[in-house]
C-alpha cells in the first residue's frame, strides 16, 4: 500500500509539472548534431534589421545635426558654422529682445523679432536716431544691422526696410544668444546703469520690460544650456572619467580572480565591506548635514527650492544630506536583515560560488566575453543615437510671416525667396518672412514619427539580441564543462567560441524570438509611460489607478519574461530545440524544483548583487572625493567643472554596467550549473551504470537542500550515494593532477 501510494503521488507530481527526463546513455551534454531553429523569426529580424540599415541611410541623408548645435538666424542660416561666412559670427543677436515676451514664443520656439548671427554682443547702450549723427558711433552700429546698409540711407528708411534694431542695450553671451545685461540697483532693474531706455520709436521705457522677453527665451533654451554645459563638462574630464572606469574594470577583474581563489573568504570579505561603506555614507552625510547647520539658506526645504539646473544648490541644503542619509540607512538595515534572515543559506550559496569558480577556472575565456557584449551593445546605442538625431534634424525650414500690426497672414507659412513681391507683402507692408521653427510637410515628415518609432524599437529587439547571444553562449560553454565526465579532457578546446559559433548558426531565430518578446513588452512599457506623461494635467484618479495598475503588471511581466527567456536559452544551448519547447522544458524542470529555484538561485543573486554595489561605492566614493575637490591632494588636478556631479554619475553608472557585466558570467555560470543538477539528477541515479556528472563538491552541497524538497525519484538513491561519491573523489583527484 505505501509503494502504492508513493507512486500514485510521484504519477500526480509530474502530470502537473511534466515528465522527468529518461537516461539517454548517448547523451554526452550540449547536443552536436542539431538544426537550425525559429528559421521564420530569423527571417523576419534579418528583414527588420535591413529595414533599419535603410532607415539609417534616410536619417542620415536627410538629417542636419547642425540644426541641433549651431543657433539659425531670422533666414535659416547655422550661426558659427565652420566653412561657411558666418565662421566668425558665433552668436545670436535680436533686433528686440521685448519681441520675446509674446506668449507664441512659447508654442513656436520662436521669437517674432529679426535675428542675425554677430561676432560679439553689443557692449553699450545705443539708439539709431542718435548713432546716425556719429560716424564712428553708426560703424559700430552696422555690426548689428543687415547687409545693405549705407551711409547715404536716412534712418525712416533703415527702420522701415527693417535693416537695423531701433536700439542696442548692452548684452552678454548666455548659451550662444546676446541677452541684455540685467542689474540691480536698490531692488529696481538696470540696463546700462539706467532704470529706463529710449526704444527708439521715442517712448521712455522701464528696465524691467526686458525681463520678459528675457524670461521667456530663457524658458525655450534653458534646457539646451543645461546639455551645453554637461556636454562640456563632458570634453574637460573625459579623460578622469576613462580612467575611472578603468579602475572599475580593474576592480571587477581582480574580484573575479580572487573569488576563483578564495571565495568563501572573498564573499565574507565582500559582505563586510558593504557594510562598511554604507555606514562611511551615513556618516558622512550626518556629517555634511551638522556643518550646514545655522548656514544662511541651508534651512530651505527642497519643495520651497524647487527645480534647478545648477544641481549643486541642492547640495548646500540640510534636507538634502538628511535624505541621503536615510536612504542609505534603510539601504543598510534591509541588507543587515536579509543576511540574519539568509545566515543559514549564505552557507550554501557560497559553496555554489566556489563551485562555480571551478568551473570558470576552467573556461577563464568567460570572463573576457562580457568585453565582447560591450562592444557590441555600444556600436547598438551608438547607431541608435546617431539615427535618432538625424531623423530629429531631418525637417525642413519652415518660415512665417511675422507682423507688429494687425495682419490676416500673420503666422502664416512664407517663402524668403519672393516674399518681397508676394500679394502677403503688399496687404501687409510691415510685415516679415522670418525663419520660425524646422517641420516640413512631404511623405517624409508625415512619417517621421513613425521612422522614430521603428528606431527605438529596432533598438531594444538588437538590444536584447546581443544580451540574449551572450547569455546563450555562457550557457552552452559552461553545460560542455558539466556534462564532461572527465574535466577538463572531455570539454571543447574553446567551449566559448564553439557555444558562439553554434548559437549563431543554428539560433539565430531562437534568439530574435525571445528577444522580440521581450522588446514588444519593453515598447509597451515605454507607451506607458509616455501616456502617462501626456495625461498626466488632465487624467482623473480612475485613470491614473488604471496606468498605474498597467504599468505595475508589464514591469513584473517584463521581470517574468526575462527570467523565463534566462533559463530557455540554457535549455536551447544544451539540446538545441526551438524557443516555446525549450522555454516549456526549463519552466517545468524549475517548477519540479520550486524550493531550490527559491533558496539558492535568489540568495546567490544576492551576494552577486552585494558584490556590484561594493564595486560601485568603492569607485564611486573615489571619484566624489576627486571630482568634488573635498581632498586637497586633488584640487589642482580635478578639472573645473559646471556641475561636477555629471562626471561622478557617469563613472558609478559605467562602474555598475562594468560590475555587472563581470558578475553576470557568475550568474549565468550559477543558473547553468543549476539547471544541469536538476536535469543530472533526473537522468542519473549515481549507481556506477548511471553515474551523476556533477562533481562531489557539488553533490554535497545541494544534496543538503534537496532534503527540504526531495523530488519523488530520489528515495532509492540513497543506497547509490556512497559509490557515485567516491568515483567522483576519483575524478577530482584526476583534475587535481591535471
Amino acid at each position: 500500500m505505501p509503494e502504492e501510494r508513493e507512486g500514485e503521488g510521484e504519477g500526480e507530481f509530474y502530470g502537473k509539472h511534466g515528465e522527468p527526463r529518461k537516461y539517454d546513455p548517448e547523451f554526452k551534454g550540449p547536443t552536436q548534431n542539431r538544426g537550425c531553429t525559429d528559421i521564420v523569426c530569423c527571417i523576419l529580424f534579418i528583414i527588420a534589421i535591413l529595414g533599419y540599415i535603410a532607415v539609417g541611410i534616410l536619417a542620415w541623408s536627410q538629417g542636419d545635426p547642425r540644426k541641433a548645435i549651431y543657433p539659425t538666424d531670422s533666414e535659416g542660416q547655422f550661426c558659427g558654422q565652420v566653412g561657411t561666412p558666418l565662421e566668425n559670427k558665433r552668436l545670436l543677436f535680436y533686433f528686440n529682445i521685448m519681441k520675446c515676451a509674446s506668449p507664441m514664443v512659447l508654442l513656436e520656439f520662436q521669437c517674432p523679432t529679426t535675428q542675425m548671427c554677430v561676432e560679439k554682443c553689443p557692449e553699450k547702450f545705443m539708439i539709431l536716431t542718435k548713432a546716425y549723427t556719429n560716424k564712428k558711433d553708426f560703424e559700430y552700429y552696422k555690426n548689428f544691422c543687415k547687409k545693405g546698409v549705407t551711409n547715404d540711407m536716412g534712418v525712416p528708411e533703415i527702420l522701415q526696410q527693417r535693416l537695423c534694431p531701433a536700439m542696442l542695450t548692452p548684452s552678454k553671451p548666455f548659451t550662444r544668444r546676446c541677452f541684455p545685461a540685467l542689474g540691480e540697483k536698490g531692488g529696481v532693474i538696470t540696463v546700462g546703469n539706467s532704470s529706463t531706455f529710449d526704444d527708439g520709436d521715442g517712448k521712455i521705457r522701464d528696465a524691467k520690460d526686458l525681463v520678459d522677453g528675457v524670461k521667456n527665451a530663457t524658458v525655450v533654451i534653458e534646457a539646451r544650456q543645461v546639455v551645453m554645459k554637461i556636454f562640456e563638462d563632458y570634453t574637460q574630464s573625459w579623460y578622469w572619467i576613462l580612467l575611472g572606469l578603468v579602475i572599475a574594470m580593474l576592480t571587477s577583474l581582480l574580484f573575479i580572480v580572487l573569488l576563483r581563489f578564495l571565495a568563501g573568504i572573498m564573499v565574507w570579505v565582500m559582505i563586510a565591506l558593504v557594510i562598511i561603506v554604507i555606514g562611511y555614507g551615513i556618516f558622512h552625510c550626518y556629517m555634511e548635514y551638522a556643518a550646514l547647520k545655522g548656514e544662511a539658506g541651508s534651512d530651505v526645504t527642497l519643495q520651497e527650492l524647487g527645480f534647478q539646473t545648477d544641481f549643486t544648490v541642492y547640495l548646500q541644503i540640510r534636507q538634502t544630506w538628511l535624505a541621503f542619509m536615510i536612504i542609505l540607512a534603510i539601504l543598510e538595515v534591509i541588507i543587515i536583515l536579509v543576511l540574519i534572515f539568509l545566515r543559514k543559506r549564505l552557507l550554501i550559496a557560497i559553496a555554489l560560488i566556489k563551485e562555480a569558480s571551478r568551473a570558470i577556472g576552467h573556461v577563464m575565456s568567460s570572463l573576457f566575453y562580457p568585453l565582447f557584449t560591450f562592444l557590441l551593445l555600444a556600436m547598438v546605442i551608438a547607431y541608435w543615437a546617431v539615427t535618432a538625431v538625424f531623423l530629429s534634424t531631418s525637417n525642413e525650414p519652415i518660415y512665417k510671416i511675422f507682423n507688429e500690426t494687425v495682419c490676416d497672414h500673420s503666422r502664416k507659412t512664407c517663402d524668403p525667396a519672393n516674399f518681397s513681391t508676394s500679394l502677403e507683402k503688399k496687404q501687409c507692408p510691415e510685415s516679415e518672412c522670418l525663419f520660425a521653427f524646422y517641420g516640413g510637410e512631404t511623405v517624409y515628415h508625415k512619417y517621421l514619427i513613425g521612422l522614430q518609432f521603428y528606431n527605438v524599437f529596432l533598438f531594444f529587439w538588437c538590444a536584447n539580441f546581443v544580451t540574449a547571444l551572450g547569455q546563450m553562449t555562457l550557457a552552452g560553454a559552461f553545460s560542455s564543462y558539466y556534462w564532461a565526465f572527465v574535466k577538463p579532457d572531455d570539454m571543447p578546446a574553446f567551449p566559448v567560441f564553439s557555444a558562439l559559433g553554434r548559437s549563431l548558426r543554428y539560433h539565430t531565430g531562437t534568439l530574435a524570438f525571445g528577444s522580440l518578446i521581450l522588446s514588444i513588452i519593453q515598447i509597451i512599457r515605454v507607451l506607458l509611460e509616455y501616456l502617462d506623461h501626456k495625461l498626466k494635467g488632465a487624467q482623473n484618479k480612475c485613470t491614473k489607478f488604471l496606468l498605474c495598475c498597467l504599468k505595475c503588471c508589464f514591469w513584473c511581466l517584463e521581470k517574468f519574461v526575462k527570467f523565463l527567456n534566462r533559463n530557455a536559452y540554457i535549455m536551447v544551448a544544451i539540446y538545441g530545440k526551438n524557443f516555446c519547447t525549450s522555454a516549456r522544458d526549463a519552466f517545468l524542470l524549475l517548477m519540479r524544483n520550486m524550493i531550490r529555484v527559491a533558496v539558492l538561485d535568489k540568495v546567490t543573486d544576492f551576494l552577486l548583487f552585494l558584490g556590484k554595489l561594493l564595486i560601485v561605492g568603492l569607485v564611486g566614493v573615489f571619484a566624489f572625493f576627486f571630482f568634488s575637490g573635498r581632498v586637497k591632494a586633488f584640487e589642482n588636478t580635478a578639472p573645473h567643472l559646471h556641475y561636477y556631479w555629471v562626471p561622478i554619475l557617469t563613472v558609478v553608472i559605467g562602474s555598475y554596467l562594468i560590475a555587472h557585466g563581470f558578475f553576470s558570467v557568475y550568474a549565468m555560470c550559477v543558473d547553468t550549473l543549476f539547471l544541469c543538477f536538476c536535469e543530472d539528477l533526473e537522468r542519473n541515479d549515481g549507481s556506477a551504470a548511471r553515474p551523476y556528472y556533477m562533481s562531489s563538491t557539488l553533490h554535497e552541497i545541494l544534496w543538503k537542500n534537496a532534503a527540504e524538497d526531495p523530488p519523488p525519484n530520489s528515495a532509492p538513491q540513497q543506497d547509490n550515494e556512497d559509490i557515485q561519491l567516491k568515483q567522483q573523489q576519483a575524478q577530482d583527484q584526476d583534475e587535481d593532477a591535471a
